[in-house]
Formats: C-alpha cells, structure tokens, sequence
C-alpha cells in the first residue's frame, strides 16, 4: 500500500507548530529559573478585580446578543467549519489566559505575562476579562472568512493559510502595543515586549489563527467537534479545578 505523501500545507503547518511549541516551553521554564521579589507595575490592581462580580456593567447584555446574533447567522447558514473555527479560536485564547495564569503563580504574584487594567465589567482571569471574551467570540468567527476555497493555494510560496496567519497575527499584536501604550494591558518583561514583539507573535497570537485555520480544513465534522471538545474539555476542568485553588 502506498504511502500518502504529506502535502507542503501539512509539512509548512508542522514546522511552524514546532516552532509555536518552542516559544511555549521557553515562557514556561521562565519562573522556574527565575527569582521575583514583589509585585509588578499594577499587578495589585489586576488582582483586587479578578473574578469580582461588583464590576458588572450593563454593556455586556448588547455586546454578548451581537455575538449571539452572529452565531446564530452563521449556524443559519449551516457554516459549521466557521462556527466550529471560531469557537477553537476562542478556546486557544483560553488556554493561553489559563497558562498566564499559571505564570503568574508561578512568578510568586509577581506578574503574569500580560494583565488587564482598565475597568471592566468581569476580569476572569488576570489578563482575560469579559470584553476580551467577546471580541475574541467573534474574530474568532469572522477569521476565516478570507480564506480561499481551496486550502492548498500560495501566496508568495507559502501556503495562504499559514500566509493569513501570520498577516492577522501580526495585525493583532499591532493592537496589543498599542493598548499597551494606554495602559489598557500591562506588560512587566522585556521579553514580552513592544520592542521584542516576536514571543507576542508566536505565541501571543499566531496559533489562535492556526487552531482555526487547521480545525476549518479538517475534512469531516466529527473531526472539527472532537477537536473543539476536547479544547472546550480543557478549559472547564481547569477553571473548575484551578480557580479555586487560586492558581489562575
């Protein structure tokens, strides 16, 4: 029986997994050969809020019905790939909010890698708050709407969703320094960092987009559910264990 032969889609998205799960494994290490004495620049603030329901705001409803609406559209028009990719996208963030984290305790309080500091309505977690939630809710939907139907096209020699990946990626870590420049989001290491923005890129962003992209072009719907299970499974275990051990 022959072989099946990987496609330079397949080969272009392992190596750049590779290189996602380098970045991952250099973050992690970072605490545990690091000591941090006190606190970082606003980390109180961002920890007097986490989980605080007293900061509700009514701009939530609206917000949470035109995500709903937009659900609701798409499953309208029977777009599962886009509905199941949007909500991997949502569900990456989440593990890398759940990471942060960790980080965080693992720093002694110090800081995690990145928080939130201006007012919300709901911090869940000390750099993920309910505005964010949403806003990912539907880039997340909306990310591949630019993609072309056929999944194996290039542009400039590279594979157009990994092409889309890195333009979106980067787009989005644009934003990012500049809410920090406000103060919106807090960034205590300079590894993490508008003038070292390559780990914001490979891990802050670019595998939201790839988990979306690789769960959209899976060939069969069972293939897409198992996947955003799985990802969904993660997730609420490890806030029903976690957050009340105070670990994230």
């Amino acid at each position: 029986m022959e072989k099946k032969q990987l496609t330079p889609r397949v080969k272009q998205g392992i190596a750049i997994w590779i290189v996602i799960a380098i970045g991952y494994i250099i973050v992690w290490l970072i605490p545990v050969f690091t000591k941090y004495l006190g606190q970082g620049e606003y980390t109180a603030g961002a920890v007097a809020i986490l989980r605080d329901t007293t900061q509700f705001k009514w701009y939530v409803i609206p917000l949470f019905l035109v995500v709903l609406n937009l659900y609701v559209d798409a499953i309208r028009q029977k777009n599962w790939s886009g509905i199941l990719a949007g909500l991997a996208f949502f569900l990456m963030d989440a593990f890398n909010e759940i990471w942060n984290g960790f980080f965080f305790t693992g720093t002694g309080g110090y800081s995690a890698v990145w928080m939130c500091n201006f007012p919300t309505a709901y911090e869940s977690l000390i750099g993920w708050n309910i505005e964010i939630m949403l806003m990912f809710l539907i880039l997340g939907l909306t990310s591949t709407k630019l993609l072309p139907e056929d999944k194996e096209a290039k542009i400039w020699k590279i594979n157009n969703r990994h092409f889309f990946a890195f333009i979106m990626a980067w787009l989005c870590v644009i934003v990012e320094i500049i809410l920090n420049l406000i103060d919106a989001l807090i960034w205590n290491f300079w590894w993490w960092d508008a003038s070292f923005p390559w780990l914001i890129f490979i891990n802050g962003y670019l595998p939201f987009f790839m988990i979306a992209y690789l769960v959209y072009d899976l060939p069969k719907l069972k293939h897409q559910i198992m996947v955003v299970s799985i990802m969904a499974a993660f997730a609420i275990l490890s806030f029903a264990i976690f957050a009340p051990l105070k670990w994230i």
